[in-house]
């Protein structure tokens, strides 16, 4: 906050916010927008402790977090925060003492029951001040206007919000000289202290694993570097970086930055380092040591959900990692694992195959700062980092906080090695269990949640395209284009639009048999916008291979009649609609293959198959899909 703010008489600051207020990081199963169940001594000692410096430090905005509160002390609900009186006035307002403005999030008040995106009283009158409804901000004043006028919103909430917003306002100077005036205004080096954020990276990286003397490297040494995160400014940065899921971005997008194959190069010497993304045919022998540069790929909110039939292993999300840390350890050279991941994650295979381990988070723009501590330079540095959260020893440990019962992590919270400390792990068990740590009748085929194991792709005539990662991109072929929109939550869904016959359909690497839990009394469940009402034949299939379905496709061209123009709907087809028309449930490589003949738009999310789907009420009957 000092940082950002300092003193608003200087041209080099801006206005802090402090969120998501409060306890969006425990919520229960880790789930976005979820509930944090935790008594309110909790919710203030552990969830709480951002906030009381941020607010002693003249923090001027807060903001509310999407997620729910239950007390687990008094068995209390307080649903939403975006519409909790107790959370926004009686405890940020008048406990904290916090007198700049509260302002939602991302169309929150919409999840707060009886309320929409552009209508929510009762988030007013809990003291929000600001709201962020960019879709909806007209409808918004036009509604909560009326509301003031017939009482339901008492004036004195208004005069309160008015008054923190321009308090805010005048104590940064707004209302004084244009901000084109400011003395950096327009100059990209102002914006930069890459000095700062190489030393912070160095101070946060957390030694994990130090088997034996390996680290600092010493320069000229013949260095293998694999992975593919060593050459990726966008694996390094994550989500909420230049767009919001950040997984299209290139090392072009920043021009200000360095990866950690960059820094590793720059510390060792160039001529001294090879670098092969998978390490395929490269011979280990020819080098002194192996640097694996591993991790997750971007993702935020909801994109890193890791639903029910998921676990905390890192290599079932990634196998790629797995494969190259395998293709290189046991050949007699050192391997050093710099892990880059915006979590603790189940790695213990991963550090089986590592002499050394680094948990190196998400360094950002500085991948110098990293290579800092892994070849040694003019000037020497030693690892300081200690771990803020607790790291799993099994694939299914939630929740792992400190102070619970059966508390048992691999790594304790503030455990961090130095570099001449040896750690004793041994070879970890790296044992898992089948299936997910949760209990769900539901079989992911697309979502955003989870890395859903069918990915989308469209089929025109005798062209196949798979739709990337880039959220901001067009796929196009002949009679059919997508693109990205919104059901549920921004950028959750992909619209399709039709012209001809062509097809979208989420398909998977090989044929796999449904399980159990969620074929029995299956139906094929989606989530959908159907914009009008089709202009030819719609098909719903499955497939079993390359281009082959499963028996007779459905004729869904009367049930996307039905649906059109009524906004989200959410479809049921049962299992045994597709079974009577020939459909092999024990091979099933596309599980949603949605064709039509001619012009349709329609948009779709959250595929899944859900066990005891087709004996819910509105499920569809067969007999619709003639």
């Amino acid at each position: 906050v000092k940082g950002l703010q300092g003193r608003f008489d200087k041209d080099a600051n801006v206005v802090a916010s402090i969120k998501h207020f409060m306890g969006d990081g425990g919520t229960d199963q880790g789930k976005d927008r979820g509930v944090t169940k935790a008594s309110a001594e909790q919710m203030m000692n552990i969830h709480g402790q951002g906030y009381y410096p941020g607010v002693e430090a003249g923090a001027q905005t807060v903001m509310i977090s999407f997620n729910s509160w239950t007390d687990t002390a008094t068995n209390t609900e307080h649903g939403k925060l975006h519409g909790s009186r107790v959370a926004i006035t009686d405890i940020l307002k008048n406990k904290l003492g916090f007198d700049g403005f509260v302002v939602s999030d991302w169309n929150g008040i919409a999840e707060v029951p009886g309320c929409r995106n552009d209508s929510c009283a009762q988030s007013v009158n809990a003291g929000m001040d600001m709201f962020m409804v960019p879709d909806d901000w007209k409808a918004f004043i036009a509604n909560t206007t009326k509301q003031v006028e017939s009482g339901e919103i008492p004036m004195a909430r208004i005069d309160d919000a008015v008054t923190r917003i321009v308090r805010v306002k005048l104590r940064a100077g707004l209302f004084g000289k244009r901000p084109s005036t400011n003395a950096y205004a327009g100059k990209d080096a102002a914006l930069q202290d890459r000095a700062l954020a190489r030393r912070a990276v160095r101070q946060s990286l957390v030694l994990l694993k130090n088997e034996g003397p390996t680290l600092p490297l010493a320069k000229g040494k013949k260095i293998l570097v694999v992975g593919k995160t060593a050459d990726s400014i966008s694996n390094q940065t994550g989500g909420w970086s230049l767009t919001w899921q950040g997984t299209a971005n290139t090392n072009a997008d920043f021009p200000n930055a360095d990866s950690i194959l960059a820094g590793i190069r720059e510390a060792a010497g160039a001529a001294n380092v090879a670098y092969s993304a998978d390490a395929a045919g490269v011979n280990v022998a020819d080098y002194d040591a192996v640097i694996a540069v591993i991790g997750e790929t971007p993702y935020a909110e909801g994109d890193g959900d890791i639903g029910p039939t998921g676990t905390l292993r890192h290599s079932g999300r990634h196998p790629e990692d797995l494969a190259v840390l395998r293709a290189v350890a046991g050949k007699g050279k050192p391997v050093v694992t710099v892990f880059v991941a915006g979590r603790p994650l189940w790695v213990n295979d991963l550090m089986n195959l590592s002499d050394t381990f680094v948990a190196a988070w998400l360094p950002g723009s500085e991948g110098k700062g990293v290579a800092d501590l892994l070849v040694a330079g003019p000037k020497r540095y030693d690892f300081t980092g200690t771990l803020s959260f607790s790291w799993p020893k099994t694939v299914c440990q939630t929740d792992l906080n400190a102070g619970s019962a059966n508390y048992d992590p691999l790594f304790k919270l503030g455990y961090g090695l130095r570099t001449g400390t040896r750690s004793q792990l041994g070879q970890l068990d790296a044992n898992y269990p089948a299936g997910g740590c949760g209990v769900s009748d539901s079989f992911p085929v697309y979502g955003q949640a989870d890395r859903a194991s069918f990915p989308l792709a469209i089929r025109s005539g005798g062209e196949f395209k798979p739709l990337g990662a880039d959220l901001n991109a067009t796929f196009t072929l002949p009679n059919v284009s997508v693109q990205t929109s919104q059901i549920n939550t921004q950028q959750d869904a992909k619209q399709v639009t039709w012209t001809g016959p062509a097809s979208i359909e989420a398909r998977g690497t090989k044929a796999i048999v449904l399980p159990p839990q969620a074929a029995q009394d299956g139906a094929l469940r989606f989530d959908t916008i159907v914009s009008a009402a089709p202009a030819g034949k719609v098909t719903i299939a499955m497939a079993c291979g390359a281009n082959a379905a499963c028996g007779t496709p459905l004729d869904a061209t009367a049930l996307f009649a039905r649906l059109a123009g009524k906004g989200k709907q959410t479809v049921k087809i049962p299992l045994a609609c597709f079974s009577a028309r020939g459909a092999n449930l024990a091979r099933v490589e596309a599980p949603f293959v949605v064709g039509s003949s001619a012009a349709l738009t329609a948009s779709f999310t959250n595929i899944d198959i859900l066990g005891g789907g087709a004996k819910e009420a509105d499920a569809v009957r067969c007999e619709e899909l003639k």
